[in-house]
């Protein structure tokens, strides 16, 4: 009788309402988590090729788009894995169907053996607001009394929650979006009975001019395909954090007194204000700094209230794998989730 196999792939299956048991909505544990994943970034103990960017039709009309993002993050929890993040324009168009579909596969580093797979789409809204938290904690004014937010999508419910957290000067946020109703349908969770609670007030607002001038703190999380945001319109001595390809007007970077990346080798293979002005010989690397040397204080976050600071951030792969480790660790504590195998006696070895 042959034996059993030494080891046998036990998967973790966790949907995305069990992801959200295991702690996810907690802004401070993702908040924690995510600069944690920064500083083991900067201390190299991450290993993050670029991603794979795979748009359809293609790259410069995609209409959908899978996008592949390993990572290892090494340390006390070491983990390797990828998100395999996706994006479908016409998602918009179907009642209760998101516009990005994201999963997360995660592996033991040592055999490779895979031991979760889970929901990443929350995960993905979690950690892109937490990565603009920490952005903003290092290179917002410590006086920033107000914050505009642009785009009253997910990412703007959880953007709240991030800067909100982050920033805790703030005393107004200003959430906009072309269709005013669907920002005062967001600013509604924020309000005094709603479903969340911040201490800032959350104010919606459909004018982008409107809401950006005097604003100390501005975030951009659109879908947009061309800048709409004008140098004129920022407070001299503003933060931006732009976190997708198109929002600011190019030049607005160049303006920069201080130019902040998550990193500039993953944004210069996307669609991006760095990879624009790379090309033109318009921007080199050594004229950004990088938030990993950021916060482990290898290289200066704002450094004076007189500095306008841009800053860039499109995701990293090893902040969803170190984010979602956390949450399976989390939920194997809590006897959530569902057990699968690969195989119970595998037929070649």
């Amino acid at each position: 009788m042959d034996k059993k196999p030494d080891l046998l792939p036990e998967i973790l299956l966790l949907k995305q309402e069990e992801v959200i048991q295991a702690g996810l909505l907690d802004m401070s544990l993702i908040l924690e988590a995510t600069e944690h994943t920064f500083k083991m970034l900067g201390e190299g103990n991450v290993i993050q090729p670029a991603k794979i960017f795979l748009p359809m039709p293609d790259f410069d009309h995609w209409k959908s788009y899978g996008m592949s993002m390993p990572a290892y993050v090494g340390g006390e929890n070491e983990v390797v894995g990828f998100k395999w993040a996706a994006e479908a324009v016409d998602n918009v168009k179907m009642y209760k169907v998101p516009y990005g579909l994201d999963v997360v596969l995660l592996s033991d580093p040592k055999t490779m053996m895979p031991k979760a797979i889970m929901d990443g789409t929350i995960i993905t809204a979690m950690r892109t607001a937490a990565a603009a938290g920490v952005v903003a904690k290092y290179n917002a004014r410590k006086d920033s009394k107000v914050a505009a937010l642009i785009g009253a999508g997910v990412i703007g419910r959880t953007m709240i929650m991030s800067q909100a957290a982050a920033v805790p000067s703030l005393e107004e946020i200003r959430i906009v979006d072309l269709d005013l109703a669907k920002a005062e349908a967001l600013a509604a969770e924020f309000a005094e009975g709603g479903l969340y609670k911040v201490a800032p007030k959350v104010v919606p607002m459909s004018s982008v001019e409107e809401a950006v001038t005097g604003a100390d703190l501005i975030v951009t999380e659109t879908t947009a395909r061309s800048t709409f945001i004008k140098k004129d319109w920022l407070k001299a001595n503003c933060t931006c954090i732009q976190m997708e390809s198109y929002s600011f007007d190019d030049e607005i970077m160049l303006a920069a007194d201080h130019i902040v990346l998550d990193s500039f080798e993953q944004i210069s293979h996307l669609d991006s204000p760095v990879r624009r002005l790379s090309a033109k010989g318009l921007l080199a690397q050594a004229q950004c700094v990088e938030i990993k040397d950021v916060v482990t204080g290898k290289a200066p976050g704002r450094t004076s209230d007189d500095q306008f600071v841009f800053c860039e951030t499109m995701g990293m792969g090893c902040v969803d794998i170190a984010c979602a480790n956390m949450l399976y660790l989390r939920a194997k504590e809590m006897g959530i989730g569902t057990k699968w195998t690969m195989w119970d006696n595998p037929i070649w070895t």
